[in-house]
């Protein structure tokens, strides 16, 4: 702690204040955002006084008077003290308040000879000391190890960090009104599981002392979701953190926030109405465009979106999904082609689609036509079984939703796991466990259904402009700060 600070704070307990406000002595009657809102252009100020809360920032003496910036959740606003009006208030103001410090204020509004809108104080109470120096001396705070660490400090001292995360709270707002008003209902299912389903990814593991049985963060929400469908559930959605134990990047964070939803009596092509409609009606909520720049690049969110299909992508890249599926030493050649060292069929044409052809796709388009080997979860096409009834949506080369035309047969939902069961005994970590709960599910009846994942942090990332998904989650992973 710098020691000057705590002289200081000594130095106001000397003085009669509490360095830790209590008893609260009065209470904020306004927000700093609401009065720069409302008198920020307003020549006629109010003949009323203000009572706000915020902490002290920039801190300009002038003999007998100091000028000072109060910051609030988003506005800062300055504050004025006289040293004749406050008397013995002042010199402890001068003397003892550091920048960082937390303080209240009442008094009244005008402005300054510059024009700026200024809190005139009349009195003011402390209410929590800042011990520790501020960074760079406040204007700003560059170094991401510290900045994710310490996403307190990045908060206040890099105002558009913060902005970012109001970003991110209005698109989820706007997602579940959206929803909402579609009739879709928000439920909540168990992030501890017994069987780690719902996706391709390998689980973290903890153990549950009361049961004394090992269980699983999970991975995804999806059987629990197409569960609540057989029981009569017709539009049903999930907002909420998933967890896979995989590598951490700027795309990645092993904790990560999805909605999930699931729609009776509907298929792919709803999926791909709906996903379309709420991405481009988000965009336009929160840019009022459908055009925004990502990076350097223009991305259009007009609709329809673009479509491809998946064998027909790769294949313009040299790849023949078929030639992979029925000749090994072609497999092997591609995978030693593109370094892939897993050699498990689906684990090749997954790297392949992300390295050939993911990186081209910037405007928003759908790939549709994926390989059952790496849908365990889909309905086959009706023309073609190797292929099914699916698409992932891929904006500035992020897959952001993946949908499907869900599986309803349970004896081809069963073959499937058993096809799962095989990949993980031959060492595949992230297939699919066997989930006979759901197969006796699917036996009472799943409707036709329509089913859709949507990666919250990779879309707020592109509507907040950011590179690395640690900008937009407020407390990512990290290795423990070594002493």
């Amino acid at each position: 702690m710098d020691n000057y600070r705590n002289i200081h704070m000594d130095n106001l307990r000397k003085f009669g204040f509490n360095p830790y406000g209590y008893p609260l002595k009065r209470r904020p009657n306004v927000t700093i955002d609401q009065l720069k809102k409302s008198y920020k252009d307003q020549e006629n100020l109010p003949n009323e006084n203000f009572i706000v809360g915020g902490r002290i920032l920039n801190t300009r003496h002038h003999g007998k008077s100091i000028f000072a910036d109060l910051l609030g959740q988003e506005e800062k606003i300055q504050i004025y003290l006289k040293k004749d009006e406050l008397s013995d208030k002042f010199d402890v103001f001068r003397d003892n308040i550091d920048n960082g410090d937390w303080i209240i204020v009442e008094g009244f509004l005008f402005r300054t000879r510059t024009g700026e809108l200024t809190i005139h104080v009349k009195d003011y109470d402390f209410l929590a000391k800042c011990l520790l120096e501020l960074p760079e001396k406040w204007h700003g705070l560059k170094n991401p190890e510290i900045r994710y660490r310490q996403r307190y400090l990045d908060l206040f001292i890099n105002p558009q960090v913060k902005k970012n995360f109001i970003t991110r709270n209005k698109i989820i707002k706007f997602i579940r009104s959206y929803l909402d008003n579609l009739g879709f209902i928000e439920v909540e299912t168990p992030m501890l599981n017994i069987i780690p389903t719902g996706a391709l990814a390998k689980p973290f593991k903890t153990f549950h002392n009361a049961l004394g049985i090992e269980m699983f963060l999970r991975i995804a929400p999806e059987l629990y979701l197409k569960r609540l469908i057989v029981g009569n559930f017709e539009k049903v959605y999930e907002i909420g953190k998933v967890f896979r134990n995989e590598g951490i990047s700027t795309k990645h964070n092993p904790e990560f926030t999805i909605l999930e939803l699931y729609q009776a009596f509907a298929d792919l092509s709803d999926m791909i109405n709906l996903t379309e409609n709420l991405i481009h009606s988000l965009v336009k909520h929160i840019h009022d465009n459908h055009i925004i720049e990502y990076q350097g690049k223009n991305i259009d969110f007009s609709i329809p979106f673009r479509k491809v299909s998946f064998p027909e992508e790769l294949y313009k890249k040299g790849i023949d999904i078929e030639k992979l599926r029925n000749d090994r030493d072609y497999l092997n050649k591609i995978a030693d082609e593109l370094n892939i060292s897993n050699r498990v069929l689906s684990h090749v044409i997954d790297k392949c689609f992300d390295e050939l052809v993911k990186p081209e796709l910037i405007n928003p388009t759908f790939v549709l036509d994926y390989p059952v080997e790496i849908s365990p979860l889909a309905i086959s096409k009706s023309d073609n079984t190797m292929y099914v009834e699916r698409f992932e949506l891929f904006v500035a080369n992020f897959e952001i939703a993946n949908a499907f035309s869900e599986l309803n047969d349970p004896f081809e939902q069963e073959r499937r796991f058993i096809q799962q069961k095989e990949l993980r005994e031959k060492g595949e970590e992230e297939a699919h466990e066997f989930d006979e709960d759901y197969i006796n599910a699917l036996k009472y009846g799943l409707p036709p259904t329509g089913g859709l994942g949507f990666g919250i942090d990779r879309i707020v990332m592109i509507l907040t402009n950011q590179i690395s998904i640690r900008e937009v989650i407020l407390f990512p992973a990290m290795l423990p700060k070594e002493d």
